[in-house]
C-alpha cells in the first residue's frame, strides 16, 4: 500500500497546525496540515512494516501512523500535544473522536521538561542569529515568546490552549520587528521562570495514563484485523464454490 493511499483512505484525525492555528496567522500564512492514519492491521503481519509517518502528498501536509502519534504524546512531545489541541480540526472518524478523548491522559509534567528543552534549542539559534547579524530572525522569537506562555499555562491549569488570544497583536509587534530586543528578551526571562515555578505546583500528574492509551491501541489493531478485507472474500468464495483445485 503506497504511503499517499494510508493518508487518503486511512486518516482518523486531521487538522491545522501553524500560525492559523495560534490565531496568528496574517495573509501571506501557510497552511500547515497535520494528521493521523491507521494503517491496517495486517500491514503489520508482513515483512515490510507501513511507515511511522509520511509526508504530503499535498503541500504543508505531514501525518503520523496512530502508534507513532500515540508514542510521540506520552513522551509530551510539543509539535504533538499540540496537535491534538488543534482548534481547526479539519476531519475525525470514530477512531479519532476516541484519540482526541484521551488527550488528558498524554498530560503529564513531563512537558516542563519537553517544552522547556526544545525551548532552549531556540533560544540558542535566536541569540546566535544576534550575535552574528544583530538582530534575531523576529518570526521564531514571536513563536518561541507563544510556545514558552503555553506550556506555563499547561503547568498551570491542566489545560493546553493553543490559541494566543488576545496576545496575538503584541506577539505579532515582535514579528515584525517592532518589540527591541532586550525587551523580547526580558519577556523569554520572565515566562521561563513563571514556567519553572507552574511545574513546581502543577495540577498535573507525573507521568501520563500509558495503560490507558495502549489499552485504546490494542482495540483499534484488533477491530481493524477483524475488518473483512476484498481479497479474502474473493478466496472464501472460491473456495465454497469449489473453484480451486477441482477437476
Amino acid at each position: 500500500m503506497k504511503p499517499e493511499t494510508l493518508v487518503r483512505d486511512h486518516t482518523v484525525y486531521a487538522c491545522v497546525m501553524g500560525s492559523r492555528a495560534f490565531g496568528l496567522a496574517t495573509e501571506d500564512s501557510d497552511t500547515d496540515r497535520r494528521g493521523v492514519f491507521l494503517a491496517p492491521t495486517e500491514l503489520f503481519w508482513r515483512f515490510e512494516k507501513p511507515p511511522t509517518h509520511v509526508e504530503g502528498p499535498a503541500q504543508e501536509q505531514f501525518s503520523w501512523e496512530l502508534e507513532r502519534f500515540c508514542e510521540l504524546a506520552l513522551r509530551a512531545n510539543p509539535n504533538i500535544l499540540e496537535c491534538l489541541h488543534s482548534p481547526l480540526v479539519e476531519s475525525v472518524d470514530d477512531t479519532g473522536r476516541e484519540l482526541l478523548a484521551l488527550r488528558e491522559a498524554f498530560l503529564s509534567r513531563r512537558a516542563f521538561e519537553t517544552f522547556t528543552r526544545y525551548a532552549h534549542g531556540q533560544r540558542r539559534k535566536l541569540d546566535a542569529d544576534v550575535r552574528t547579524h544583530g538582530a534575531p530572525r523576529w518570526k521564531h522569537a514571536m513563536h518561541l515568546l507563544r510556545l514558552l506562555a503555553s506550556a506555563r499555562d499547561l503547568l498551570r491549569t491542566g489545560t493546553l490552549t493553543i490559541d494566543v488570544g488576545d496576545r496575538r497583536e503584541s506577539l505579532l509587534a515582535v514579528k515584525r520587528g517592532e518589540v527591541p530586543w532586550p525587551e523580547v528578551e526580558a519577556r523569554m526571562n520572565r515566562l521561563t521562570a513563571e514556567g519553572e515555578e507552574a511545574a513546581a505546583r502543577s495540577p498535573l500528574p507525573a507521568e501520563p495514563d500509558r495503560r490507558r492509551v495502549e489499552d485504546f491501541l490494542v482495540r483499534v489493531r484488533r477491530t481493524s484485523a477483524l475488518q473483512p478485507d476484498p481479497y479474502d472474500e474473493v478466496v472464501q468464495g472460491v473456495v465454497r464454490g469449489g473453484g480451486v483445485g477441482q477437476r
